[in-house]
């Protein structure tokens, strides 16, 4: 294979691995691509009140929420003062356990329980097996003849448990329900719990699978709310959910279900008048937070080996080097593609640095002036017949003094952005004011002013790069985008035709 081509196909490949990393951290990781990008996390708080026994011990649980798909608990907090708290498992279920000794305390006592959920669309997790407990149905002649009767007319009409489920709701929710009915509305649905638990039966009554479910909707400002009733349905190794007035829900995004299964969601032994009451509130946090909180709960590799396991001070040195690669672009399209000269290859990248710091005007303002001035003290050492080193290091002492004396006059003049011109690359304008004062012997003035006013003209380009917010969210957030950069230099370096300068210096040849 011709060199041309594998270099084409090596930018390519580069370009691809850039755009495969990005879209798997945008579309599976949650980042966001620009900074401003916002996410919800929701608080949801759990209140348990009580009045205690005197003088008896105390022995409080709460059935937890498991894992649910396209939602993912991020922290688990317990407000406990004075009780013990642990958790333990128990038929599948997760509790939390509050015990204490002897409470003396006579007045209403509160525990708290809390967790924070995010949306995740593509964490998955598999729906916990909870013990199948067997449904009490043995009622009265009449109501089970009305059961009886209203199964047998929906059953031909479904066709499975999920077409029998949302044809069951959907009779209970008419506006003129059939008679066997209103026989079980009025005997067994007076709450929305008691409608529940009889809509599961009656399932149940048909073979099929199905358990009680306890949800919250993920709505801000939500104060000391109860779980709504809801119920699953199994079919084909899948749980669907139902709400008993609506049917089938479609999209169960906001829906977060806190307890599943007969289990109670409350249990207290040596108290009185228990209780548990939810909050959910809305958080508003960076995208790019959020993703890597999740990060921390679904343990990615491709994160585990990122830039953010640095501790913070090696983050904000890394958030400054990567926009290195952008000025080097900005510098190859410049010299290559329009043909702009330069004073040095890396001057204007390590100038434009140096801007980021000092603030452009003032840094132009500066760097003009600290080489005029090393030109003159230069044209003045060229007499003496110096060596290379001897002037190199001679030129650099003196520029050092002259930022010296430029940042005190500055600080004198009130002027204190001029003192950051500590920040100005001493070895690189030694360097550049030799080889300017070389270039003004052997070319002249003109030269020395095309190469200046061309290094100066790509170091501005390059900072309005490295500055560009959007582009040094990029670079850090997605640092694997300097693939696709070294890709396209490496594209650019193969160019060998006119340069944009040599069509307008040729142009009246064409005329």
């Amino acid at each position: 294979m011709k060199s041309k081509n594998q270099i084409l196909l090596f930018s390519i490949i580069l370009i691809l691995i850039t755009l495969v990393l990005m879209f798997y951290k945008v579309k599976y990781l949650n980042f966001p691509l620009f900074a401003d990008d916002t996410t919800n996390i929701w608080n949801i708080q759990a209140k348990i009140t009580f009045e205690p026994k005197e003088n008896e011990s105390a022995i409080i649980s709460l059935a937890l929420p498991s894992k649910q798909s396209k939602l993912l608990i991020l922290n688990e907090e317990s407000t406990s003062a004075d009780y013990g708290y642990s958790t333990n498992k128990l038929h599948g279920v997760k509790k939390a356990i509050w015990s204490k000794r002897e409470v003396k305390d006579k007045k209403e006592q509160v525990l708290y329980y809390s967790i924070d959920v995010i949306k995740d669309n593509y964490y998955k997790t598999k729906i916990p097996k909870i013990k199948q407990e067997n449904e009490n149905v043995e009622v009265s002649k009449p109501i089970i003849q009305a059961a009886n009767s209203l199964l047998n007319n929906i059953y031909p009409k479904s066709a499975d448990s999920i077409t029998f489920t949302s044809l069951l709701i959907k009779e209970f929710n008419k506006k003129e329900p059939s008679q066997a009915a209103n026989m079980i509305q009025n005997n067994f649905m007076k709450t929305q719990k008691e409608k529940r638990d009889t809509l599961i039966k009656l399932i149940k009554r048909m073979k099929y699978k199905a358990r009680t479910v306890g949800v919250l909707y993920l709505k801000d400002k939500q104060r000391n709310v109860n779980l709504t009733p809801m119920l699953e349905v199994y079919k084909d190794g899948k749980w669907y959910l139902y709400d008993i007035d609506k049917g089938l829900v479609g999209n169960s995004s906001n829906i977060f279900i806190w307890q599943r299964g007969t289990q109670f969601l409350l249990d207290a032994e040596g108290v009185n008048n228990s209780s548990v009451k939810f909050s959910v509130i809305k958080n508003i946090v960076p995208a790019r937070s959020a993703a890597l909180m999740k990060d921390t709960k679904n343990q990615s590799a491709l994160l585990d080996f990122s830039l953010f396991t640095l501790p913070n001070a090696s983050q904000n040195t890394f958030k400054l080097l990567l926009l290195v690669p952008l000025g080097a672009l900005v510098v190859v399209f410049m010299r290559v593609i329009v043909g702009l000269k330069t004073s040095g290859t890396f001057m204007p990248i390590l100038l434009s640095m140096a801007f980021i710091e000092t603030h452009l005007v003032p840094g132009i303002l500066m760097f003009i002036l600290v080489v005029t001035m090393g030109l003159f003290v230069r044209s003045y050492l060229s007499h003496l017949n110096l060596l290379l080193v001897a002037r190199i290091s001679s030129v650099l002492i003196v520029v050092v003094a002259i930022m010296a004396f430029v940042a005190i006059l500055s600080q004198k003049l009130g002027l204190s952005y001029a003192t950051s011109i500590t920040f100005f690359p001493i070895i690189i304008l030694s360097w550049t004011i030799e080889r300017m004062s070389i270039l003004w012997e052997e070319e002249g003035a003109k030269e020395v002013f095309i190469q200046g006013s061309g290094s100066l003209t790509v170091s501005i380009l390059a900072y309005f790069a490295m500055t560009n917010s959007f582009l040094s969210f990029i670079t850090f957030n997605f640092p694997e985008v300097l693939l696709a950069v070294l890709g396209v230099i490496i594209l650019l370096g193969r160019y060998s035709g006119y340069r944009l300068s040599e069509l307008y210096r040729f142009k009246s040849m064409v005329d």
